[in-house]
C-alpha cells in the first residue's frame, strides 16, 4: 500500500501537503486521485485530490481542510499507509515551444504548478497568473514562481500580490500579449469568466473542472456534465476539458 514519505505539513491556512509513495507509479499533470480519508466506512466516500507534483514514484498533494475527511488527512503522520487509486482520469495536453498561459483561483492551482514545470521543460515560455482570496490562503509560492517564466500573484484582498481579481490580471494580460495555450482550473464561476475571456480569441484553452468525483472511475456518473459532445463523466472522460466545450450551466448545478 502507498506510504506517506513525511508528516503532513502545512502550507498555507487549512492548506497541508502531502508526499506518498508508490512502488511504482506513472501520472501526468491534470491526473488526480481517490483516498479513503479513514480508517473504517466513516467517512464512506473517497476523496479526490489533484496532483501538485511528481518525482518518480513519489506524487504530491495539496489537502484543503473542509470536513471530516480532509481533517483527518492532515493529521496523518510519516508512515502512515494510505488507501488512494491513482492516477486516474485524464490530464492536460502537454504543447512543446508554446508560449503557454496559466491561471489558477485558489485550492485550483494545486494541478498547475506540475503542469508548468512539464511544459517549460518542453520548451515553452510559461506565464503564471495565481489568484487567492488573501495572503494566507497562498500555498507552495516559491514552487509556483520557479516553475514560470513571468509570475503574477493577485489577491481579493490585496493582501498578497496585486489586488483584485484574478481574471481582471487574465484581461489585462491577454491584451498586452499573445499566447498559443492557456491552461485554467479554479471555481467555477472564475472558471467560466475566464473561458468568456479565451473563448472569442485565436488561442486553445483547456479547463479542469472541480466538481466532486463519488467514485472516480466512471461507475457511479455522478459526475458528469454537459458538454458540446454530450453528457460526459469528468472523472474518466476529463477532469481536464476543452474549454469550448462545457455547458456551464451543468457545471454550476454540481457547484
Amino acid at each position: 500500500m502507498p506510504v506517506l514519505t513525511e508528516d503532513a505539513r502545512a502550507v498555507a491556512r487549512d492548506h497541508y501537503l502531502l508526499s506518498i509513495a508508490f512502488d511504482a507509479i506513472d501520472a501526468a499533470p491534470g491526473q488526480f486521485v481517490n483516498i479513503k480519508a479513514g480508517s473504517n466506512a466513516d467517512p464512506l466516500l473517497r476523496r479526490p485530490f489533484s496532483i501538485y507534483d511528481r518525482a518518480g514514484s513519489v506524487l504530491e498533494i495539496v489537502v484543503r481542510v473542509v470536513g471530516r475527511g480532509t481533517a483527518w488527512l492532515s493529521g496523518c503522520r510519516a508512515g502512515a499507509d494510505i488507501d488512494v487509486l491513482a492516477p486516474l482520469g485524464r490530464g492536460f495536453t502537454l504543447a512543446e515551444d508554446k508560449r503557454a498561459l496559466i491561471v489558477g483561483g485558489g485550492v485550483g492551482n494545486a494541478p498547475l504548478q506540475y503542469l508548468a514545470r512539464e511544459l517549460r521543460a518542453r520548451a515553452c515560455r510559461v506565464t503564471y497568473l495565481y489568484g487567492a482570496a488573501s495572503g494566507e490562503f497562498v500555498y507552495c509560492e516559491d514552487a509556483f514562481r520557479a516553475a514560470s517564466d513571468d509570475f503574477l500573484l493577485t489577491t481579493d484582498d490585496g493582501s498578497a500580490g496585486r489586488r483584485g481579481r484574478i481574471t481582471d490580471a487574465l484581461a489585462e494580460v491577454l491584451a498586452e500579449r499573445a499566447f498559443d495555450i492557456a491552461y485554467v482550473c479554479g471555481p467555477t464561476p472564475m472558471m467560466r469568466a475566464a473561458a468568456a475571456l479565451l473563448a472569442p480569441r485565436d488561442i486553445a484553452f483547456e479547463l479542469s473542472v472541480e466538481n466532486y468525483f463519488g467514485c472516480g472511475i466512471g461507475v457511479c456518473s455522478g459526475c458528469s456534465i454537459g458538454t458540446t459532445d454530450g453528457l460526459r463523466r469528468a472523472c474518466v472522460d476529463g477532469p481536464v476539458f476543452d474549454g469550448r466545450a462545457i455547458h456551464w450551466e451543468s457545471l454550476e448545478a454540481q457547484s
